[in-house]
């Protein structure tokens, strides 16, 4: 049987149960969207896809504003009256100091040309405004092995994971740890905020075993090898 988010999410039940105050990476990546968001704030999505943070985040938000490259996945958003448009993170259709936050999930391990983006991302945001960001760390076990697959990936995450081939985009990881996501935003003109590693031992959790096993080894890592990372820069 694949393992299905909804089994992850029941091994990260125990694994926070394991370690009191261990909260997952996208619990923790609303948690900071939450805090910075003020009333009449202009959010946009990077990436929106078929819903995801906008979802959760609900009317936290006032004016969001969603572009995913994927038409399909606008078409099929869960939100109908979300404004959304099909574009790219290395070309925003928006103007220059529009928007308060940019939120960006599971985008940057994808990004050909990281640089453009950040410089668009620093061009589209207010002053004082926020980027926002959830990625996987390139060091961690699960990037290692993606790496290691390569194209066979494609084929293997429909089987182990039991999620849709379209779904499985290509990963690069040119935006995927902590001196890279550093230099970039300095080079944008963003200054740091918050960074964290979070360990998250579910990717090979497909025996119970195996989840004891990784348990185990997430608390012996290098912090920098923790699955996820969660994120914000400010423009200056």
């Amino acid at each position: 049987m694949p393992l299905s988010l909804d089994k992850q999410n029941a091994y990260r039940v125990r694994y926070a149960a394991m370690h009191p105050g261990w909260r997952p990476a996208t619990d923790q990546y609303a948690a900071l969207i939450r805090d910075l968001v003020r009333q009449d704030m202009r959010a946009l999505d990077v990436g929106c896809g078929r819903g995801g943070v906008l979802e959760q985040i609900g009317p936290a938000i006032a004016h969001p504003v969603g572009l995913d490259p994927d038409h399909c996945s606008l078409v099929e958003h869960r939100l109908p009256d979300l404004p959304r448009a099909v574009a790219t993170s290395d070309a925003i259709p928006l103007p220059a100091a529009s928007v308060d936050l940019v939120l960006s999930s599971w985008v940057l391990e994808h990004l050909p040309d990281p640089a453009r983006s950040f410089r668009e991302i620093a061009r589209v945001l207010r002053p004082g405004g926020a980027f926002i960001f959830i990625t996987p760390g390139a060091t961690s076990p699960a990037a290692l092995l993606n790496r290691l697959l390569g194209p066979l990936q494609r084929w293997l995450v429909p089987l182990l994971y039991g999620r849709e081939e379209s779904d499985a985009f290509p990963v690069v990881y040119r935006a995927n740890t902590h001196r890279r996501l550093d230099a970039l935003a300095r080079d944008a003109g963003l200054t740091p905020h918050t960074f964290r590693f979070i360990e998250d031992p579910t990717y090979f959790a497909f025996h119970p075993l195996l989840f004891r096993l990784n348990a185990a080894l997430a608390q012996r890592l290098p912090r920098c090898m923790a699955e996820h990372i969660v994120g914000v820069y400010i423009r200056g």
